[in-house]
């Protein structure tokens, strides 16, 4: 057996044997690559490389994958997200002394051979032999790209890539194949400006202008020649020469880069030592990736935007189809988002609740008419550190917000009204509205099973003076649970569930409302988005439209650009203007004399509706103008904090109310989102007060009883309007299967 020389390096007979078998090896590649029937080469094991003439002969190059921006509807940044940092840019987009650069270091005759250089396999070859190993490579630059198409098109799949990388003859045959048709059909200067746009800088920079960007802070066309020669040496081991972590290995390797320039030509000796003595002179830009860096507190909006592009089939037929484009990126999507008002809602959040609250504070805005989110912001910020959240509890669940959204408590009373509104109950209904009573039942359904109440539960108003008969106007100002329970005893339960079906009210884990006469007092649990959306029908006047967060959407693919279809906003109406026009004028009174006095605005028309559940673990507000609804929830995601005694924002609360807590925080975002908005009025009806001297014939059998009682204990005129409630057994509002099924309902406090 050949020994080693005395010096370590490989015997004469060795240096001989390797150099022989390379230079077979070489000429059987060219062989091949001159006759393509040369057929199978035999160098190595039987079956481990594809006949030239069986490789596939064109190269299928993916979309490089890039970064997507996502804009506000005015046109501003807010945020960006990618599986890869890149923006491609056009050759003339990149500095002279970068594309001298790249050529020089990774392969100078780039310009004088094709798309092998056996002047370059040869050079390789000598140099590998002497020093007993691989010093030298003799890729050149459209090889490195086809590799690189490999890896890009292997995504993150780490299985993909080692294929893809893989040194083995066969992944070499193929790469020279495909790197001969790439000569072919792009020309030197396409290649040199794929190669540059796909290439690996290091630090998440995928390309040469993410790479200017986060090592330099500029852009391609503006890199000088010391920042040109380091940037191209990191290409070899961006590991290795990443100026970040090695400053000085970075430097050296720089400097072996100018110098190469000045061999080759591209620069004089005196150039490169002048560049060589300049300091790095890093201006480091921190990687800003995902929906985490969003400005104005518009993360969750951020995060629902890349859900509805992940959930829709608009964007592809299936899950893996609507990754693989979002991941693919490029894309730049105009949203929905209006930054006043966006800005409007952050501030107001800010001033009424702490992000280190024991309770949140989540608001949604919503446009009538065209179903756009204008703005969506909470309390506590989006993250995973202390007082952070990754959910948004403005939305249902399939869109990353909480397992069942949180009960509205009196928040629902309306739809309640609309339905009993819309089947030709008169607004001076009136119900006899006791102090407190069982559930009436049974309860007509949509199915022929009417809802009983098998167990007795009961019902009762906040206060024992709180005693009817009301008619709808007063019972919806103060909020009287026994008037709606008895409504919705009245009318049934079928009406109610249609109404709240064409106004797309589903619970916060997507399913429908259980047919109980709870869910007039607000026992499910549903979503701002939800509410803001549901209140917006009333404020367009019976229209209901699906909301909408995307405008419009460009993809960047190459140099071109070209459009993407969005959702587009459903319009349907779910009731007549007549029902609308009679529940905005029942919650204009809300604002102006009821529970909601608080959140009233004071340079326009707007309409609400307060609620407080059981325990008050949750308060709500539901409001809007004839151009904007918005919901405002404050409560604990785990439904476990009792808002008794307790400090939000800085103030004490003896007792949380809807019109006291969210009231105010919707009146401050609303106020800051219609800053210089007309101000539009709505069509409202007569209703007259109720005459408490007489009644109308029409409250179920209960006039005198109730007259009495109205009589006897109606003393709130005047004074502090009272906040109805009734308990809820305990579980109730983490979303079980019943429903409420059993009458059990959550407070419907004002």
């Amino acid at each position: 057996m050949p020994k080693k020389r005395s010096g370590g390096g490989l015997s004469a007979t060795q240096q001989a044997a390797k150099f022989l078998g390379v230079s077979v090896l070489a000429g059987a590649v060219l062989a091949g690559i001159a006759v393509p029937a040369f057929g199978v080469l035999g160098l190595a094991a039987k079956g481990s490389v594809e006949s030239f003439d069986e490789l596939p002969a064109n190269l299928k190059t993916p979309p490089l994958s890039q970064r997507t921006t996502i804009l506000d509807a005015d046109g501003g940044q807010i945020a960006t997200v990618y599986s890869r940092d890149r923006t491609v840019v056009e050759l003339k987009s990149i500095s002279p002394y970068m594309q001298k650069a790249i050529v020089a270091i990774e392969d100078s005759r780039f310009y004088q051979h094709g798309a092998v250089d056996l002047k370059g396999v040869l050079r390789a070859l000598n140099k590998n032999v002497q020093s007993s190993g691989v010093s030298q490579g003799a890729s050149t630059l459209t090889q490195q790209y086809v590799k690189n198409v490999f890896v890009e098109e292997a995504g993150d799949d780490p299985t993909k890539v080692a294929q893809a990388t893989q040194q083995t003859l066969g992944r070499k045959i193929k790469e020279l194949k495909y790197a001969i048709q790439v000569e072919e059909e792009l020309g030197k200067k396409k290649i040199l400006e794929n190669y540059l746009n796909i290439t690996f800088f290091g630090e998440q920079a995928y390309g040469i202008e993410a790479a200017a960007q986060r090592y330099f802070s500029k852009h391609a066309k503006d890199l000088t020649l010391p920042e040109s020669a380091m940037l191209a040496g990191i290409v070899q081991s961006p590991s290795r020469y990443d100026p970040v972590n090695d400053e000085a290995e970075s430097t050296k390797r720089r400097n072996v880069v100018l110098q190469r320039m000045a061999e080759v030509g591209d620069i004089s000796q005196a150039e490169a030592d002048k560049a060589k003595e300049a300091p790095l002179d890093l201006k480091v830009s921190q990687p800003k990736n995902g929906c985490i860096t969003a400005v104005r507190g518009a993360s969750f909006f951020c995060k629902y935007v890349e859900n509805v592009f992940l959930n829709d089939p608009v964007f592809g037929k299936t899950q893996e189809a609507r990754a693989k484009l979002w991941n693919q990126g490029g894309l730049t999507i105009r949203t929905t988002l209006q930054p006043q008002a966006q800005d409007s809602v952050q501030a107001s959040l800010k001033e009424h609740v702490n992000k280190s609250d024991k309770v949140a504070a989540a608001s949604t805005l919503v446009e009538p008419g065209t179903g756009k989110i204008v703005a969506m912001g909470q309390s506590k910020p989006y993250g995973y550190g202390k007082n952070e959240t990754e959910y948004n509890f403005s939305v249902n669940a399939s869109m990353g917000g909480s397992n069942y959204g949180f009960p509205t408590g009196s928040t629902f009373k309306p739809f309640v009204a609309a339905a009993a509104l819309e089947g030709g109950k008169p607004v001076t209904q009136e119900y006899s509205s006791p102090y407190d009573m069982a559930y009436p039942s049974p309860v007509q359904t949509c199915s022929s099973n009417p809802w009983t109440n098998r167990t007795g539960e009961k019902v009762e108003n906040e206060s024992e003076s709180e005693s009817g008969p009301y008619q709808l106007k007063e019972a919806m100002e103060k909020s009287v649970n026994t008037y709606f329970v008895q409504m919705i005893s009245d009318i049934g339960l079928c009406p109610v569930v249609k109404m709240t079906d064409a106004l797309h009210v589903t619970q916060g884990n997507g399913t429908k409302l259980p047919e109980s006469p709870s869910i007039a007092l607000g026992a499910v649990g549903l979503s701002p988005l939800t509410m803001a959306s549901a209140y917006a029908a009333f404020a367009s006047r019976g229209m209901y439209c699906t909301p909408v967060a995307i405008e419009s959407i460009t993809q960047k693919v190459g140099n071109e650009q070209k459009s993407l279809e969005v959702p587009k906003s459903t319009c349907s109406r779910a009731m007549s203007e007549k029902t609308a026009d009679t529940v905005n004028t029942l919650l204009r009174g809300v604002v102006d004399s009821g529970t909601g006095q608080q959140a009233g605005l004071t340079d326009r028309e707007s309409a609400g509706k307060t609620g407080t559940t059981d325990e008050r673990k949750n308060a709500w507000f539901v409001g809007y103008t004839p151009n904007l609804s918005g919901a405002v929830w404050v409560g604990s995601a785990s439904q476990k904090v009792k808002m008794k005694n307790i400090t939000i924002g800085g103030v004490y609360r003896p007792l949380v109310y809807g019109g006291e807590v969210p009231g105010p925080i919707w009146k401050d975002a609303m106020t800051g989102a219609l800053a210089g908005k007309t101000a539009e009025t709505f069509n409202l009806v007569d209703i007259p007060d109720a005459d408490k001297d007489k009644g109308d014939g029409n409250d179920n059998g209960n006039t005198i009883g109730g007259l009495i009682a109205g009589l006897t204990n109606g003393g709130t005129d005047g004074g502090t309007v009272p906040t109805p409630t009734i308990s809820l057994p305990d579980g109730f509002i983490q979303g079980q299967s019943n429903g409420g099924s059993n009458g059990n309902g959550t407070g419907g406090r004002g």
